[in-house]
């Protein structure tokens, strides 16, 4: 016998694999339907019942499935004592249970017996599914987990069987039907074992003969269950329509014309991808609406909580000047402060910390009453982020009870705790959790009610109007808005679809083959007029809005900043300190560390200017209170350099300070260069300092991990940076959702200029969007203008970008940001957990952390520290000096030669071409022209250098507005630099004081013109009583003016200029120990190591491949003063292998062969690849007579020589390891015999260049076109990388050189031949197409390694007559040809230049032997010039002709005899 049934139900469960004891967790069963069939598929008896609900209903979400509504069931059900009593009886009757899917409808009536209490043999009896991965492999449909085929639905099994889908699923008497209809065709079909039928052979064949045809159904008449329920609907909807008569409802209407209504659900683009108002469109949107109030939620975090409040800030700071404006003409305005809710909607799940499963949780609103409150929600936000990560940010019932204080709780949308169990469990579970937050919050507790026009909201909301009334909680009205206007919704759906990567044409919905999506376009910022409209009949929803907001207080998120407590020794604590929360103790530690500094700086007894000067700073700091800053700072620099982790010379204003320079946070001497301490701190303005520190970047972190270490991680923090899409990103996003093809989305990417943002495109007219772009920009952005004006999908795109750009898409870490708190951060401001780290991460940006009261420091990672360090231990290792860069001398006569001839190349902020220009005409030779330079090398002051530049030589006079001013405008011959210059001159001419001076200093630089007008009468009052000339001060004051706004700190520059100082002395006098760092330092970008490799080749100095009996990680410097690649640097050999190779090279001394070298390494840090690139890059070229070649070869039986030299090192290894002992006790010395190394051919220059290129990236030991270096020089006027853009370059012919590093011959549609082939230079690589005529002629040149030299021009594009657009730019060619015949064809005279005073009989006799050895027919000149008289005499020689080639010149070049071809 087999009992087939199914059962419909209340819901799913919230675990699969709970046990039907726990009957909490089992929905209720409310219709079953069973039928019993003998062994040979007759049926005996079929029953069918709906289940009267007890104590409980039926969820909306469960009926839209089933169709059975709660009344239907009351109706027509029977009590589910009977039932079971029905069941039980079957179940008795029958040998097998049977279902599709059927454990799911076992543990469903298991857990209803369980609740009943009834004895039955349920579990016992043995189960036939139809659902299994059985049947999956007959049906054989995609999509399954672990690439399986998925498991079939009863459709698509019954589709399958018999090729026709059964209608009315989720019904259990059609579902019972159609699944025994399937099971007794598998049956027939042989699909189970005799094992699993527990029969007899003959059975199946029995079988057979009783149903010879395919089964048919038994053709039971089915109940439309969906329709019954829809008639007792009509009915009950027809009696309450008549409830709420139509004067009231126009009475309310009336009574809530006063009421003023506010959004309490929002969400800005701090909810990530979820919504496209920002902060401010939040606040605006309100103030449009003149609301008193309006709140922020965004989903489980607060990072706009402080952008909020500032945005509230200036929208009330307009206000108050409104109101008192219309105060004074004595008129009214209905303009209205607004006060700013903050509150966050959080996702609370049963166990926040629970990570085996995924539960997202309930989404529930809570709004903070106050500023303790707020402090509560930043604590649940952290925690939700920080441990109860899992998928989303969650918290759960335990943190809110511990974190309840100050809050106001909404039960939130329909994914809220209370009115999802109405939707999906239950009301009488629903009830429950009301009765929970009621419990909790009291008063505090406001139920939320929604009317988006959405069926769902209007089944909810009856039930929760009716829970509330019941247990006396009020209603609140909200949107739960998204975005600001109802057309934005489109855009809104857009950025959904960007965040879950799905196509906006995928229908919305559950489950596979839909996306999510909001059901309508309701989601906006409505007005209140709308709100009161659609709550008409409930105005206590809208009247009670007002009550919540007049529980708040505003409050503000700004204060002062908080240090951390600094451990001072116990002779400088202060017992006054403890009770009035003083600094004493912390100024008096201070002052004894500056001193006992100052000894050591400036020896034992202190000049008069030194204890000035610090007895000044010191008050100062004492009055702005921060000592403890400089303490924390001085604790981590010390220990920074205990651990051997470089630190800069200071950065910024702080260098300024003399107290710095004494604790040595900085290490320059202020006082020697004029730097000033009010630049950094104020004395008459009380600002937070900001010393920002320099490390070298491979020390930072260990420092961070001091910090942390010593404060306490919970104390310690990086910043958050938030992502937002760009100009570009948001057109290309757009257009992935939209589905319009890459290449059209890129073609408009394209036409963005660099940098600029859709929003400043679009608002501009003509006219402005002229001055704003370049003519070549302009042309692109009209054209995006113009496609932004079509109506196809590519305008949509353009348009829904527009509003889409600017939205938050991730966050970030700040670069160098680290904030430091005096207890748990989690106190002061919410966090959220780094990516890769388990560090905290601020949820405030940059932007605002300091407003919010955090101890901001700037640990910045310098690789030119890293650089200053590496040279300093490769000049160690090879000569045993050891450098201390500090103490480099400042009048070292080779470093400022290398910076008079602009040899910068690789120093530090000295090395552009244009900084290389300007230093070969100043030709510095002091230490303070290089700061100079460093602060006018900047857009702006750049136009003073060639003044500078003649002043400094003499060839302009030194004029000095005031004698007075020589003092400070001297060191940089009478023109103003710095700020610090301004400051100075201001206090010494006006007598301003330190303060004013830094005021004065602030607001040029910021161009403030009210503080500009109010200093400038007392700036010219106090300068005239001084006894300067009136006149002469209103020109120096409208000079400073001018300058003044990009006059560069003095400080700064000081440091950067001694950090270049220190590498430019490395370069004079280690050039080839600097370079080897340099390129370490670069090793990771290919094109910085090439553009080295070339400083390097100048330099004459030799850069040589990677060798393992000399390289050792990074770039090193051998015996010969030579340049050694790093191993590090070769593409797939790891930092382990490098270190084994070295390791066993130091241990027991150079490899001697490959054999010795595979089996002295640890060949498990080294694998077979590592090997091979070895190989390649030319690491083994030093060990016996071996080439590259012979590594690769194999004898024909695919094991290359390589891999038999790797498995002879493992055969060694293993034996030396197992140390075979002979019979008689002595180590058996079992040889294992080399391989052979085979004989065969070298590879050519080109491959082994290319393999060399493929593992490390650059050319090593040569360039391919080094033979041609003059061809290229002299005969082309393009670089390969020049065709790439096209535009510049219409009806221009551009010959070029190069090497052919790729082609593919193709065949068009049309039979023609064309190709793709690719051309590389020094510089760039290009890949070209060639077609038609010019292919045919042209393709015999396109082979692999050839070196031609091609003459193209480039035509305008085609117009296309429809359109009337031109198309891009054509390119033809016109000759090809080998690079070898070009100098033969192309070099038709040779000129030498000879300076006259070079004119000595040994070099002209030199020049006649090497031209003789040349002989030939291309023409020769001399040119004889005299640079002292500015003569020249050119005598070309009739008799003597040369062979122009690349050995004559090489030659004359390392002769240094200056040449030029025709």
């Amino acid at each position: 016998m087999y009992l087939i049934f199914d059962t419909e139900t209340t819901g799913l469960p919230k675990r699969w694999n709970a046990p039907i004891t726990d009957t909490n967790n089992w929905p209720r069963c409310i219709q079953i339907a069973w039928q019993l069939h003998d062994g040979m598929g007759n049926c005996i008896e079929s029953q069918d019942y709906l289940v009267k609900p007890e104590g409980f209903n039926i969820p909306y979400d469960a009926e839209k499935i089933h169709g059975i509504s709660t009344e239907l069931a009351q109706e027509q059900g029977i009590p589910l004592a009977e039932v079971l009593e029905k069941f039980n009886e079957a179940l008795s009757k029958t040998k097998f249970v049977v279902g599709q899917n059927v454990k799911f409808d076992l543990n469903i009536m298991g857990a209803e017996f369980v609740r009943g209490a009834v004895e039955n043999p349920l579990q016992e009896l043995p189960l036939l599914d139809t659902c299994t991965e059985h049947t999956a492999s007959l049906c054989q449909l995609p999509g399954g987990r672990y690439g399986k085929f998925k498991l079939p639905t009863l459709t698509e099994l019954h589709e399958f069987l018999f090729n026709q889908p059964f209608a009315d699923a989720h019904n259990a008497t059609a579902d019972v039907e159609a699944t025994t209809r399937c099971f007794l065709e598998l049956i027939r079909l042989g699909e189970y074992s005799k094992e699993q039928l527990d029969v007899q052979p003959d059975y199946f064949e029995n079988f057979k003969k009783e149903n010879p045809d395919t089964i048919q159904l038994i053709g039971l008449k089915h109940v439309n269950l969906k329709k019954e329920s829809a008639k007792i609907n009509e009915r009950i909807k027809k009696v309450q329509e008549r409830d709420v008569p139509a004067e009231d409802i126009n009475q309310n209407i009336s009574e809530l014309a006063d009421v003023d209504f506010v959004h309490l659900h929002n969400h800005s683009q701090f909810s990530v991808l979820q919504s496209t108002m920002s902060v401010a469109d939040i606040v605006s949107a309100a103030a449009k609406y003149n609301m008193p109030s309006v709140a922020l939620t965004d989903h489980a975090n607060m990072m706009g909580a402080f952008h909020f409040v500032n945005a509230v800030n200036k929208h009330n700071s307009g206000v108050k000047a409104k109101i008192a404006e219309a105060e004074e003409k004595g008129e009214t305005t209905d303009a209205k402060p607004i006060k700013p809710i903050i509150g966050c909607e959080f996702f609370v799940c049963e166990n926040h910390q629970d990570k085996t499963r995924k539960d997202n949780g309930y989404q529930i609103v809570l709004l903070a009453k106050n500023k303790n409150g707020y402090h509560n929600l930043a604590k649940l936000s952290s925690h939700a982020y920080v441990d109860g990560f899992y998928y989303l940010p969650r918290i759960d019932k335990k943190l809110i009870q511990q974190y309840k204080e100050d809050i106001i709780v909404l039960t939130g949308n329909l994914y809220g705790e209370v009115p999802s169990k109405v939707l999906n469990v239950g009301e009488n579970q629903a009830e429950e959790a009301l009765l929970w937050w009621k419990n909790e919050f009291g008063d505090d507790l406001y139920v939320e009610l929604m009317r988006h026009n959405q069926e769902d909201e209007d089944r909810v909301n009856p039930t929760l109007i009716k829970l509330a009334k019941k247990h006396d909680v009020k209603l609140i009205a909200s949107n739960n808005t998204y975005y600001q206007n109802q057309e934005d919704a489109n855009a809104h759906d857009i950025l959904l679809c960007v965040k879950d990567g799905e196509k906006q044409a995928t229908p919305i919905g559950r489950g596979r083959g839909y996306r999510y999506g909001l059901p309508n376009q309701e989601y906006y910022f409505k007005s209140p007029e709308a709100m009161k409209q659609l709550f008409k009949d409930v105005p206590e929803a809208i009247s009670n809005v007002q009550e919540v907001v007049d529980k708040i207080e505003g409050f503000q998120l700004a204060r002062d900043v908080l240090l951390p407590a600094f451990d001072i020794p116990e002779e400088f604590k202060h017992e006054n300190d403890i009770a009035d929360g003083g600094k004493r103790g912390e100024n008096a530690y201070l002052k004894h560390l500056v001193f006992e500094g100052a000894k050591k700086r400036y020896g034992e007894t202190l000049s008069e200017e030194v204890q000035e000067r610090l007895d000044f700073e010191l008050s100062v700091i004492e009055n702005t209170g921060y000592p403890g800053y400089f303490l924390i700072v001085e604790d981590f620099i010390r220990e920074a350099r205990n651990m051997d982790v470089s630190v800069g010379p200071g950065r910024g204003s702080a260098a300024g300070s003399v107290a710095a320079y004494c604790l040595w946070i900085t290490n320059i001497d202020p006082l020697k260069y004029d730097l000033l301490f009010e630049r950094f701190l104020n004395p008459d303005r009380i600002s937070m300092p900001d010393i920002d520190i320099d490390f070298d970047d491979e020390g930072r972190s260990r420092v961070m991990d001091y910090v942390i270490e010593k404060y306490g991680s919970s104390q310690v923090a990086q910043i958050i940076t938030y992502g937002t899409m760009a100009a570009k990103s948001s057109i290309r996003d757009t257009a992935r959702v939209l589905d319009l093809p890459l290449f059209d989305a890129d073609r408009i990417a394209k036409l963005i200029p660099t940098m600029s943002k859709l929003g400043k495109i679009f608002g501009l007219d003509e006219k402005e969007l002229g001055k704003k772009f370049r003519a070549e920009d302009l042309e692109k952005v009209n054209e995006l203008l113009n496609i932004a004006d079509g109506n196809d999908l590519q305008a949509e795109t353009v348009n829904l970008a527009r509003t889409l750009e600017g939205s938050v898409r991730n966050t970030g870490i700040h670069a160098c940001g680290v904030i430091i708190t005096p207890d748990d951060i989690t106190k002061f401001v919410p966090v959220a957990l780094a990516k890769d780290s388990d560090l905290y991460v601020t949820q405030f940006d940059n932007s605002v952390v300091e407003d919010a009261g955090l101890l901001k420091m700037d640990f910045l990672g310098l690789k030119t520290l890293t650089l200053i360090k590496d040279t300093v231990k490769i000049v160690k290792a090879k000569h045993d000096i050891l450098l201390d860069p500090d103490t480099f001398p400042l009048d070292d006569e080779k470093t400022y030669e290398l910076f008079q001839r602009g040899e910068t190349v690789g120093v530090f902020q000295y090395e552009s071409p244009g900084m290389q220009k300007h230093l070969k005409d100043l030709k510095p030779t002091v230490f303070e022209d290089l700061i100079a330079m460093n602060a006018l090398y900047r857009p702006g002051p750049m136009e003073y250098i060639p003044s500078f530049v003649r002043r400094k030589h003499g060839d302009e006079d030194i004029e000095y507005d005031l004698p007075a001013m020589e003092e400070y405008l001297k060191e940089t011959y009478g023109i103003t630099v710095y700020q610090e210059q301004v400051m100075l001159l201001s206090q010494s001419l006006a007598g301003f004081t330190k303060g004013e001076a830094d005021v004065l200093r602030k607001a040029m630089g910021k161009k403030q013109i009210a503080v500009l007008d109010k200093m400038k009468p007392k700036f010219i009052e106090q300068a005239s009583a001084n006894g300067h000339d009136a006149k002469i001060l209103e020109k120096v004051w409208k000079d400073w003016e001018a300058f003044a706004s990009y006059a560069f700190n003095k400080s700064h520059s000081t440091c950067y200029a001694w950090i270049a100082y220190q590498t430019a002395y490395l370069k004079a006098h280690y050039p080839a120990e600097y370079m080897a760092a340099v390129l370490s330092n670069n090793m990771n970008d290919i094109k910085q190591v090439t553009f080295f490799m070339d400083e390097c080749k100048r330099m004459k100095l030799d850069v040589l491949g990677p060798d393992i009996n000399e390289s050792f990680y990074k770039f090193s410097v051998n015996k010969d003063y030579a340049v050694r690649f790093g191993m590090g640097a070769i593409k797939g050999v790891g930092h382990g292998a490098v270190m084994t190779i070295v390791e066993h090279r130091k241990k027991d001394g150079p490899y001697k062969s490959i054999f010795d070298f595979a089996k002295r390494i640890d060949l498990r840090a080294a694998n077979k690849k590592a090997f091979e690139n070895l190989a390649l890059a030319g690491g083994f070229d030093g060990l016996d007579d071996t080439h590259r070649a012979q590594y690769f070869h194999d004898d024909g039986n695919g094991i290359t020589f390589l891999e038999k030299a790797i498995k002879y090192a493992h055969k060694h290894q293993e034996n030396e390891n197992s140390a075979q002992v002979s019979l008689f006790g002595e180590a058996s010395d079992v040889q294992i015999a080399e391989p052979e190394v085979p004989p065969c051919e070298e590879w050519g220059t080109m491959e082994k260049l290319s393999k060399e290129r493929e593992v490390v990236g650059v050319y090593i030991s040569g360039h391919p076109l080094d033979d041609f270096k003059t061809e290229m020089k002299t005969f082309c006027n393009a670089t390969v990388g020049m065709f790439n853009t096209l535009e510049p370059y219409v009806n221009r012919e551009l010959v070029f050189g190069g090497v052919v590093t790729d082609v593919q011959h193709r065949v068009s549609k049309q039979g023609k031949g064309w190709a793709l082939f690719t051309i590389e230079d020094y510089t760039d690589s290009y890949e070209f197409r060639i077609f038609g005529e010019e292919y045919l002629k042209f393709r015999h040149f396109l082979l692999k390694n050839s070196f031609v030299f091609v003459k193209s021009f480039i035509r305008e594009g085609w117009v296309n007559k429809d359109t009337g657009k031109k198309s891009d730019p054509r390119l033809q060619f016109n000759n090809f040809q080998l690079l070898h015949d070009v100098m033969e064809q192309y070099a038709k005279k040779l000129s030498i230049q000879v300076d006259i005073k070079d004119l000595d009989e040994q070099k002209i006799m030199a020049l006649k032997e090497l031209l003789h050895m040349h002989p030939g027919n291309q023409a020769l000149n001399f040119l004889v010039y005299d640079i002292k008289e500015k003569m020249k005499l050119s005598m070309p020689s009739r008799r003597q002709k040369v062979k122009v080639s690349q050995e004559l010149l090489s030659e004359l070049e390392a002769q240094g005899v200056r040449f030029k071809l025709n």
